[in-house]
């Protein structure tokens, strides 16, 4: 793959020489000073946002007493009085297993070598042995959480000498300097990488999403990528490599699909409730629904001498141009039979505009039925492979786990990564505790409902007496798409009798026509990663 912006190899991003500025429709391709912008987006510690955020072993910093009396809480980094002072080639020594690996951090000196077995990025901590971890962290701000700090200090040893703690980039220069602008009524769930979903009420105004408010989900920084320089590769078991303008993408005929993409962690804050999950707290709006256009994939793949009788590929790999830590693409795959049987395509449309950065702009895989985490946004290239992709997030994340395995005890390697995503529904017009006045006795409730695979709603289910009774909710029209397969979600309405004032708990559950429903309680289907979570809905309003 020849140009892009966000090249493989950090030596081609700086022979790049751009010296046009692109026009393309209504983006704006601001650009950056490319190599020290895409140094810090392709190196860094390879510690899983979602992973860290759920760090239970909350270890409390040693304080430095002001005096006897009054000891004083450190914050992480801070100089500490009680400790050695080292200088940077001290710590440069300290860079393996065999000699011990040493880490800064501002005025901190930390010894790591026994946290490495426990970091859920696995070795990737090494990129930093012997030296600074700002230039890393700066990719994920969740380091920088109180709990983060707290679990560093139980591995410090000492200060680091004040002549030689490096200098924090500027939030402009950073690796997050040029993201894109995003709608502020969406619900942030980090800020670097964004994470952010749409308000349950929005969900249910149209049975298209808007692509403004669409929920947004980044695992790295968003790249800039310049459409005259992209070029996607595709290459692999039984077919000619070649690479693709966005220009040749374009001359093949352009299938429509509406799909919904749903993260895999959605409505994981209910979960958590039961007990403490490691991710993003996700409610109700990691999810929505558009009319994507594009190239079907199979097309692409004819074309370079694709036999679907006689190929022997078990998987199609998906890598973009988001690079993580390791300088590795971020990737995923789905069996190659998913791929034939279902519209895959190679989207450059949403609702009818280029797909916006955040989405994935130029080209995004729209992979129906399957979990959000395989439809991989800025796609650079495509591999027909015997294996799935090696990527840490189809082997280390993205899987589930019996509600009695930790951490600790998880075996990462026999676990299936998550593909089609479990049956599942939520109520979207009503929220905890809100005060509702019924109209002529009834209570009106609306939601979403939807089920991975194809699967097609059959119906939903409602109930406010915890299931003595349950009152069957009508499907809203809107799906004008004409598909045969469920790979779009439900919207319905119910109208529920109430005959009593007071608090009643609304229930909801849906039922595919496979005749698959959603568990009852989320006790029984706990897992560390707090995915899968399509347990019924349930919220507590106040009837007047």
């Amino acid at each position: 793959m020849l140009f892009t912006v966000v090249s493989r190899s950090l030596a081609a991003l700086c022979n790049h020489g751009f010296e046009k500025k692109a026009e393309y429709s209504s983006h704006e391709f601001e650009r950056p000073t490319y190599r020290k912008h895409m140094l810090y987006a392709t190196i860094g510690v390879g510690v899983s946002v979602a992973t860290l955020f759920g760090i239970k072993n909350k270890v409390q910093a040693k304080s430095v007493a002001k005096d006897a009396s009054q000891p004083q809480k450190l914050i992480g980094g801070e100089f500490r009085k009680d400790l050695p002072v080292y200088r940077a080639t001290d710590v440069a020594k300290r860079d393996s297993k065999e000699n011990r690996i040493w880490v800064s951090y501002k005025r901190g000196v930390y010894d790591v070598t026994d946290f490495v077995a426990k970091h859920p990025g696995g070795e990737k901590i090494l990129m930093a042995a012997g030296g600074a971890t700002e230039p890393f962290w700066g990719l994920y701000a969740v380091h920088f959480a109180p709990r983060v700090m707290e679990l560093m200090e139980q591995y410090r040893i000492g200060n680091l000498h004040e002549d030689d703690v490096i200098e924090t980039p500027s939030e402009e220069d950073g690796p997050y300097g040029q993201e894109p602008v995003r709608n502020k009524i969406l619900v942030a769930r980090s800020s670097k990488p964004c994470n952010a979903e749409t308000p349950p009420e929005l969900l249910i105004q149209d049975f298209i999403t808007p692509n403004d408010v669409f929920y947004v989900r980044n695992h790295l920084p968003v790249p800039q990528v310049d459409p005259l320089y992209y070029e996607l590769e595709v290459t692999g078991i039984g077919i000619k490599d070649k690479s693709f303008t966005l220009d040749e993408l374009k001359k093949f005929p352009k299938h429509k699909l509406v799909m919904t993409i749903m993260c895999a962690g959605n409505r994981r804050s209910e979960m958590n409730k039961v007990r403490e999950v490691k991710g993003l707290e996700w409610a109700l709006g990691a999810v929505g629904t558009a009319e994507w256009a594009g190239v079907r994939l199979q097309d692409l793949l004819e074309s370079l001498g694709f036999d679907p009788k006689t190929n022997k590929a078990a998987h199609i790999q998906f890598e973009g141009l988001d690079l993580d830590p390791a300088s590795s693409p971020y990737g995923a795959s789905v069996p190659i039979r998913t791929a034939l049987i279902s519209d895959v395509i190679l989207a450059y449309e949403m609702n009818g505009e280029p797909i916006p950065r955040d989405h994935g702009y130029p080209i995004r895989a729209c992979v129906p039925g399957v979990v959000g985490a395989r439809n991989v946004k800025w796609l650079g290239k495509i591999v027909l492979s015997h294996e799935e992709s090696q990527s840490h997030w189809q082997q280390r994340d993205y899987k589930g786990f019996s509600p009695t395995v930790d951490f600790e005890h998880a075996d990462w390697k026999s676990s299936p990564a998550i593909q089609d995503l479990p049956v599942t529904s939520a109520i979207c017009n009503l929220k905890e505790g809100d005060v509702v006045q019924p109209v002529n006795g009834k209570v009106t409730v609306k939601g979403y409902a939807w089920s991975g695979g194809g699967r097609k709603i059959a119906r939903v289910d409602i109930t406010c007496d915890k299931g003595k009774t349950w009152h069957v909710a009508r499907h809203d029209p809107g799906d004008k798409s004409g598909q045969n397969v469920g790979w779009a979600w439900t919207l319905w309405t119910a109208e529920i009798p109430v005959s009593q004032s007071g608090t009643v708990e609304i229930w909801a559950k849906a039922v595919d026509d496979s005749y698959n429903t959603q568990p009852e309680t989320f006790e029984n289907i706990w897992n560390i990663r707090g995915v899968l979570s399509n347990a019924y809905h349930k919220v507590k309003v106040h009837v007047q």
